[in-house]
């Protein structure tokens, strides 16, 4: 196993940890605040959030070609990019192993959610998995962590671009090149990110994946490239749009702390992160919002997070972190403050060039 790849394994609630002691409570004090049930997943209620998403995404194709009026398509647009999202949020829980305690039900229905919108599954889920073994660690961590100030005034200006303008469509990029001074690709088994054991694994998705760009070029040479646009190009933008903004927000706050070293540890860098309120999204996207405790019991399905952060926010107090602005003006924020973090200090946040 390459020694920048840390494995990701829920920290046992037993196992003591001197730097716990930093903390006035730990995990086992969370985890004990929780009803039992939560830590569960049904593979019925899953099933049903699936199968929810996927109708809803038929009756919007059904509707939009029934009416097939350009007064509609944006409409169209919004409504089924935001569903691409919530099945993305389904597959997400695959990947956590939190849709069912079937592992070849994960991969089946995790494949099933995620291909359709061009996202490679294990590799995904394999970076993803770094990105949860790692949060808060300026050093280690897979997606949106900060880049030091000095990295920043290296950075080529095209990179700064991509980074800090085109944020919210960044994401198929980072599939296939990763952050600011990482390297591999979502696609290829020898990427740093993956074991060898998880050659096979990669190339069935990247196999799937390619799969569904050729089903793509097919629709585009039967029926034009503005049918592509249409039906699929512009709702998968707004999916895109919406993962970029979503994982941004939780990941990215000036008020937020990112460690360094022995400074950081799982618990502490599971807090790291803030939870937003979507509104009438909220239950549409599966509560995706619900960040915080998500990041402390990553197995746990996405419909008992309400539950368990509402259980855990006492024992939290100020160390529970959740946005009262709105998302829009949470995203502002952070888009015109957080650019890079100092180059020194065990324990930092993020700064913008005009201080």
């Amino acid at each position: 196993m390459p020694s920048h790849i840390v494995e990701l394994k829920q920290p046992s609630v037993t196992d003591p940890s001197p730097r716990q002691g930093e903390l006035p409570f730990t995990l086992q004090d969370l985890k004990a605040a929780i009803p039992a049930y939560c830590f569960v997943p049904s593979v019925w209620k899953s099933l049903f959030y699936f199968f929810l998403d996927v109708s809803i995404i038929a009756g919007l194709y059904a509707l939009a070609y029934f009416l097939d009026s350009w007064w509609f398509f944006p409409v169209f647009w919004l409504m089924q990019g935001t569903m691409f999202w919530a099945l993305f949020v389904v597959g997400h829980d695959c990947g956590h192993g939190s849709f069912s305690q079937q592992k070849w039900l994960n991969n089946l229905i995790g494949h099933l959610s995620h291909i359709p919108i061009l996202v490679p599954y294990h590799g995904w889920r394999i970076s993803h998995r770094t990105h949860h073994a790692n949060t808060g660690n300026i050093d280690t961590d897979e997606s949106w962590y900060p880049v030091t100030q000095s990295k920043y005034e290296e950075m080529h200006w095209s990179e700064k671009l991509i980074r800090f303008n085109l944020l919210l469509i960044a994401y198929p990029i980072y599939l296939f090149k990763r952050s600011p001074g990482k390297k591999g690709s979502h696609f290829l088994p020898s990427s740093p990110l993956f074991r060898p054991s998880e050659k096979w694994d990669v190339l069935t998705s990247t196999f799937l994946w390619t799969l569904m760009m050729g089903f793509l070029g097919f629709l585009t040479y039967q029926f034009g490239f503005l049918f592509l646009v249409k039906f699929y190009l512009a709702p998968y933008i707004v999916f895109v749009i919406w993962l970029d903004l979503v994982t941004y927000l939780h990941h990215t706050d000036p008020d937020i702390p990112w460690y360094r070293g022995d400074d950081w540890y799982f618990l502490k860098g599971a807090l790291s992160t803030i939870d937003h309120d979507y509104g009438l999204i909220n239950p549409i996207h599966h509560n995706i919002g619900t960040h915080v405790a998500h990041h402390i019991f990553l197995n746990m399905p996405h419909y008992h997070l309400i539950t368990a952060t509402e259980a855990i926010k006492p024992i939290l107090g100020d160390y529970y972190r959740k946005s009262d602005r709105t998302i829009w003006q949470s995203f502002w924020r952070s888009y015109f403050s957080c650019f890079f973090v100092p180059d020194t200090g065990a324990k930092v946040y993020y700064q913008s060039p005009e201080k």
